[in-house]
């Protein structure tokens, strides 16, 4: 049993949703479908879950929405014409989006949610009666229905523990199950949207609690590639790598998956496919527990920027009892997070997403460090990149780390910082924000050319 997810570009047209109908009825080991919003069609398109976000400002600023409603409902109906989907399916898309323009609450926490979530269940609704046409037996499932429950936090919806039960209890559906991505049902049945990458997590939940072998997870790539295409020319594809591999990589930049999307899966034990709507007779790249890391220590090269660096030092550092301690709660009190945290004797480097710092809370929070620390230097760096390799055969070959600085050494590529841990999964360096597609073009063809 499968479950397989569809993000937007699969969904974006007529043409695409084409090529999902015949997936979907190549295999019927699918018996579970979760679907985004409609993607962009082009470059220059909009995808609906943008408009929807037009449309909340518009809903607030008290202004005409008629020509958004339009936009976003005419994006259905060119589906579901191109497929002679029931009429009513589409008058209740229509009305569903009306409705949202006569809201009477709209400044609940809960009412953004409401609005982005309606994309993706109007989608649901609107595959369901695109595969009854094409006679497959499918049914929408509503998150409520299904029992998707989730936290009371808007726009950072967590699942609950018992909702896993609930779902459960659909594993012997006779039809196909056409569910919405990107949103659960609180228990006083608000609807509330999950995180960045929203509709993976829901893929992963629904595989999670189905207990499904496999869950599918297509897009409009063949898979995951080792580097970044925009700074390597062809990259090799990853066949197989690991959640922790995974894990490290996309959070270090790898958009194909957010970090937090493949949690459901890797504790149910699930292998994760990322597929290609576009090539899907192609194997992609399968995320497993464990692989095979012999042949292949390194798995791929990514980055990120937009960090900066806080350098504290003082001698005999090591022998204050809750130094670090003290550091840490100056950064509690300003409500900072923190990415990395190297350290030597006598100093400490603390990783930040710049995007947290304005130009007043940098100088309050450098003027509070001094004042309260009392270090022999304080300095900030910022524009830095973390450039990571990644692989867990790096365990069981020497060298790495060696191979790693040398390659980044011929290029005169200064390292800011590097730090690696006890897991040696992952080896991260800081350099200046210019020289990342440089560090990351000269580590790829260390390892992989």
């Amino acid at each position: 049993m499968k479950v397989a997810k569809f993000g937007g570009s699969s969904l974006a047209s007529a043409q695409q949703v084409t090529k999902v109908v015949s997936i979907i009825k190549d295999d019927a080991t699918r018996r579970a479908i979760v679907v985004s919003a409609p993607g962009k069609r082009s470059k220059e398109d909009t995808k609906v879950t943008d408009l929807l976000i037009e449309l909340h400002q518009a809903i607030l600023d008290q202004a005409p929405t008629d020509t958004l409603v339009h936009a976003i409902y005419q994006r259905y109906v060119e589906i579901g014409m191109h497929f002679n989907v029931e009429t009513t399916v589409l008058e209740e898309i229509k009305h569903d989006l009306e409705q949202l323009t006569l809201h009477d609450e709209f400044f609940t926490p809960y009412f953004y949610d409401r609005v982005l979530a309606s994309g993706e269940n109007n989608n649901a609704r609107l595959i369901a009666a695109v595969l009854n046409t094409q006679q497959v037996n499918a049914r929408y499932v509503s998150p409520q229905e299904l029992g998707m429950l989730v936290s009371e936090e808007p726009q950072n919806a967590q699942i609950l523990p018992e909702a896993y039960k609930r779902i459960a209890k659909w594993q012997r559906a006779e039809e196909i199950l056409v569910i919405p991505g990107f949103f659960g049902v609180t228990k006083k049945g608000e609807i509330c949207t999950f995180s960045r990458g929203g509709s993976d997590v829901s893929g992963a939940i629904v595989a999670a609690g189905l207990k499904v072998d496999l869950y599918e997870n297509f897009t409009d790539v063949d898979g995951i590639f080792a580097a970044n295409p925009n700074y390597v020319h062809q990259p090799e594809l990853i066949n197989e790598l690991t959640y922790r591999e995974m894990r490290e990589l996309a959070y270090a930049g790898f958009g194909v998956f957010h970090e937090e999307a493949l949690m459901p899966s890797f504790k149910a034990h699930i292998p994760v496919v990322i597929k290609n709507t576009n090539n899907p007779t192609h194997p992609g790249t399968k995320i497993t527990n464990q692989r095979d890391t012999t042949h292949q220590p390194v798995v791929g090269i990514a980055s990120d920027e937009g960090f900066s660096m806080i350098y504290i030092s003082k001698y005999l550092m090591n022998r204050e009892v809750g130094f670090t301690l003290r550091v840490l709660k100056i950064f509690e009190t300003f409500g900072l997070n923190y990415e990395h945290m190297p350290s030597g004797i006598d100093d400490i480097s603390i990783i930040l997403r710049a995007d947290q710092l304005t130009d007043v809370l940098e100088e309050e929070l450098l003027r509070k460090i001094a004042y309260d620390i009392d270090p022999d230097e304080l300095r900030i760096t910022h524009d830095l990149s973390m450039v990571v390799v990644v692989g867990e055969g790096m365990r069981q070959r020497v060298g790495i780390t060696a191979e790693s600085t040398a390659a980044l050494a011929r290029k005169q590529i200064n390292l800011e910082m590097i730090n690696q841990g006890a897991s040696e999964v992952s080896i991260m360096f800081g350099i200046h924000k210019e020289q990342e597609q440089l560090a990351i073009r000269n580590l790829y063809y260390t390892f992989f050319d």
